[in-house]
């Protein structure tokens, strides 16, 4: 299951993706985290020192890497460099599993330990593997660096992260947890459809459902799963004015935690210290992306996936490639569970 957590910036989206993340974890399901969001911030909230989260793979310095890989032996990709990151896989082109291990999860993904005993958590190098548990796996697209001020977009990073949602088979209980780009930033990919499920966070302020009404009239023609969950919620009259705002999108909602702020103090807790109503609202949460399975359209995904390919094309990939990347299409390829089972490249 592919998850994304949105909302504008301050609004506590990272917050709840660790909190859904470590949910999850404790459920012993396998979980990959990734941080799709320049400000890099999920490592620290799932407990890693700061040295060791701004010291992560970045993705969008792996891409000739991932790019190569993943092409396999499409006979409609001549190279990597004609990939870009809309680019939809057909047949020949290397799918990626969760609880795999491959050259991109080893080159991208780091082990992060969620200690129970609420130590901070550290990460480690080496394959991903595919233990549930009180391991995670975390991917991130990585800040911008020096060369990019002034020259690159944030785009430039987190089209490594499409590409690779674009190339993900993923089943019932196998879950893809992605903290996207603040506001309403995430529609200038086609990325916002990636997913069975969007969690919209909003505060009970104006600002903070503001978000919420451009996800809501961005999303509308192209069946996107959204609801929001409240964070900040203080009392009734933040949860009636929620109510009032989001309607019978509002699933759930959480409000001041102590546990959290012990968390931004550097001083975690168990994980099973949690506030009742907060597990609770992990609980909603989980069951409604659960839900969401039974919803999968894989003819539509994939049907959208190669619609933003194509503008794409249009618009700047066609010629920046000097290559007609409608070519890249395969009409009869649809991602799906039965793709992965079908014989993958050497």
């Amino acid at each position: 299951m592919k998850i994304a957590f949105a909302g504008k910036g301050g609004s506590g989206k990272t917050t709840l993706s660790s909190l859904f993340v470590r949910h999850l974890a404790a459920r012993r399901v396998p979980v990959l985290a990734v941080d799709a969001d320049i400000n890099q911030h999920l490592g620290t909230a799932l407990g890693l020192p700061e040295e060791e989260a701004a010291a992560l793979p970045a993705m969008g310095a792996r891409l000739p890497l991932i790019k190569e890989y993943l092409r396999g032996t499409n006979p409609r990709i001549p190279s990597a460099e004609a990939m870009i990151k809309t680019t939809p896989p057909g047949t020949g082109s290397r799918l990626l599993r969760i609880t795999e291990d491959n050259p991109v999860h080893d080159a991208c993904a780091r082990r992060v330990r969620l200690d129970p005993g609420g130590a901070p958590g550290h990460a480690s190098t080496g394959a991903p593997g595919g233990a549930p548990g009180d391991t995670v796996r975390l991917m991130v697209t990585g800040p911008f660096t020096e060369k990019d001020l002034g020259v690159a977009c944030y785009h430039s990073k987190v089209g490594a992260v499409e590409l690779y949602l674009n190339h993900l088979v993923d089943g019932r209980d196998e879950y893809v947890v992605v903290d996207m780009t603040a506001g309403s930033d995430s529609f200038a990919s086609g990325m916002f459809t990636r997913f069975d499920m969007t969690f919209l966070v909003a505060e009970p302020t104006r600002k903070g459902v503001a978000v919420y009404r451009q996800y809501k009239e961005y999303a509308r023609d192209w069946g996107v799963a959204l609801r929001v969950i409240g964070n900040k919620v203080q009392g009734p009259e933040d949860l009636d004015f929620l109510r009032a705002e989001t309607g019978d999108d509002l699933l759930a909602a959480v409000g001041h935690s102590d546990w959290v702020r012990a968390l931004e103090k550097g001083r975690p807790r168990p994980f099973t210290e949690l506030a009742e109503a907060d597990r609770e609202a992990l609980r909603v949460m989980y069951g409604a992306a659960d839900a969401s399975y039974g919803r999968r359209d894989r003819e539509r995904y994939t049907r959208q996936m190669v619609h933003f390919h194509l503008r794409n094309a249009e618009s700047w990939g066609n010629a920046r490639t000097g290559t007609d990347l409608a070519a890249q299409v395969d009409p009869s390829f649809v991602l799906g569970e039965t793709a992965a089972r079908a014989p993958q490249p050497v």
